[in-house]
């Protein structure tokens, strides 16, 4: 089955699918006039906004979320696979990615939002909603949410489960089905509570669990604060083939920094669409900017933490698939270990080995409880869509049930296998999202123009899509659920906007046409 997978990864996971994500990022980048950088401020700000809607959850609910899916084995055996197949250089790749990604992001998440719909009390939104709604096409949005339910319900978790079983078992000599029935009962609690449980438990677990591990990574690099310069000149010269030992190496850099920056951030892909299109706010741009800092967080924070404690003790080996060790300072050691090997230096191999078990155990739990959510708000979809009534219970209880017993053939299965597997999911979203945001990239600018617009006329920024010429925001159309959000724009406001709106808001050119 390996080499089945392998063989479709070379086609899914082709350069052309590397350079798409950077050059959409490019291009997002410049058409928002780095709304990452110059919205920086409203990003923090923004995600303190209280939430009095019981519809949905705050923007820091949400972010806790997505940093609870993003924050898993990725930023930890990922980076450290990029490391080793890719050498140093491919952490400044992966950083590259972060930051075009945010801007990726933002226009992924502004969509979500506009298109979001309430389903039974609970705001939903996401890919295949508006793939539905903003491009019309039924039929696709169909086949994105199964393909999503495929990928997040049935090949992801299988990667967090195998995480955390090697690392317990490794640590504890805890047999992997063990563990596998463990967190297939631990999830199961939580689940079943619904949305607002998930949320109360990302929102406390998640913060407490990245400050821990930075805190270790400071402690490390305090340590040997000496080697930080040479560490910074390791990673640029490598990245740009300036470095004679990793010379040769650049392409596969770009693409293993690009890849598992990809799977960590997950920008583009469209899996982090759906806690925000759960959100209660006064306008979509707002949810767009609070999930552009996620990326931030996760891979300048929590990656570049993992890369640095890698790289500055010197715990990695560098070889390139199909040849020979160009580093090879732990011999036989797996990427697994490499973060591992790098905190025993600060302590001891036992400190070491129990806080990477314990901070893994965390993030992967955390990855695989908001990965339900996602399937869950997928099946809702199309719950909604197909309008196939008392089926659907019984879809959606096959479905948590099939999470949870992939969870369980996750932790008892190959971690070469399992991360084919991932590789291939990662590659088949892709594709999906990022056709669809490009094509959708038009009505984001605009809502982001109209948000710019509100700020510039010191108002709190609200959404009239009717103003906006933007259609089948049905949500936002609706007075009822308008009504529900908190709404500090005065009347004489909502009427100077509305006016300054229409006077200059001109059809945004889509930037991939020209």
């Amino acid at each position: 089955m390996l080499e089945i997978v392998n063989f479709l990864n070379k086609y899914v996971w082709s350069n052309a699918l590397v350079f798409l994500f950077l050059a959409v990022g490019l291009i997002f980048t410049l058409r928002t006039r780095f709304v990452q950088v110059r919205r920086f401020k409203d990003m923090i700000t923004l995600l303190f906004e209280k939430n009095n809607d019981s519809a949905g959850i705050s923007s820091f609910q949400a972010l806790a979320m997505s940093l609870g899916s993003r924050i898993g084995t990725g930023n930890i055996v990922g980076v450290a696979a990029a490391i080793s197949l890719g050498g140093p250089g491919a952490v400044f790749w992966m950083w590259v990615m972060g930051f075009l990604g945010a801007a990726t992001s933002f226009i992924e998440i502004t969509l979500s939002q506009i298109f979001k719909s309430k389903i039974e009390g609970e705001y939903r939104g996401g890919t295949p909603f508006y793939i539905y709604k903003g491009l019309n096409l039924k039929w696709f949005s169909i086949i994105s949410a199964t393909i999503l339910i495929i990928v997040i319900g049935i090949l992801w978790p299988t990667v967090q489960a195998n995480t955390i079983a090697l690392t317990v078992q490794e640590s504890f000599n805890v047999p992997p089905l063990v563990t596998g029935l463990l967190l297939a009962t631990l999830m199961a609690v939580i689940i079943y509570g619904g949305v607002k449980r998930i949320a109360t438990v990302s929102e406390y677990l998640v913060p407490f669990m990245a400050l821990a591990y930075v805190t270790i990574c400071i402690a490390l690099l305090v340590i040997n604060i000496s080697e930080i310069p040479a560490m910074f000149s390791l990673i640029v010269t490598s990245a740009l083939n300036l470095n004679a030992t990793f010379a040769g190496l650049v392409g596969t850099a770009i693409a293993m920094g690009v890849q598992r920056g990809v799977f960590s951030s997950a920008a583009g892909l469209g899996t982090e669409t759906f806690e925000s299109g759960a959100t209660s706010v006064s306008h979509p741009a707002k949810q767009g900017l609070v999930q552009a800092f996620s990326i931030y967080i996760d891979t300048f924070l929590i990656c570049t933490a993992t890369a640095f404690m890698i790289l500055i003790t010197g715990m990695y080996n560098v070889a390139p698939s199909a040849g020979e060790a160009i580093v090879s300072n732990i011999p036989g050691a797996n990427p697994e270990i490499y973060t591992q090997s790098a905190m025993s230096t600060l302590i001891s191999p036992a400190f070491g080995q129990y806080f990477m078990t314990i901070s893994l155990f965390l993030f992967c739990f955390t990855t695989l409880i908001t990965y339900f959510y996602k399937m869950d708000t997928n099946i809702a979809f199309i719950k909604e869509t197909l309008n196939i009534g008392k089926a659907g219970k019984i879809i959606t209880h096959a479905a948590r049930l099939g999470l949870l017993g992939m969870v369980i053939f996750g932790a008892v299965n190959s971690a070469t296998l399992i991360w084919a597997i991932t590789d291939l999911g990662v590659g088949l979203l892709g594709w999906v999202n990022v056709i669809t945001i490009v094509l959708l990239s038009k009505t984001a600018l605009t809502a982001l123009k109209d948000y710019d617009t509100q700020k510039r006329l010191g108002l709190n920024p609200t959404f009239n899509p009717l103003v906006l010429g933007i259609k089948n925001a049905d949500f936002w159309e609706d007075l009822e659920a308008r009504s529900s959000i908190p709404n500090t724009v005065p009347s004489k406001g909502k009427t100077v906007v509305a006016k300054k709106v229409q006077e200059r808001l001109q059809p945004v050119p889509n930037p991939f046409s020209e």
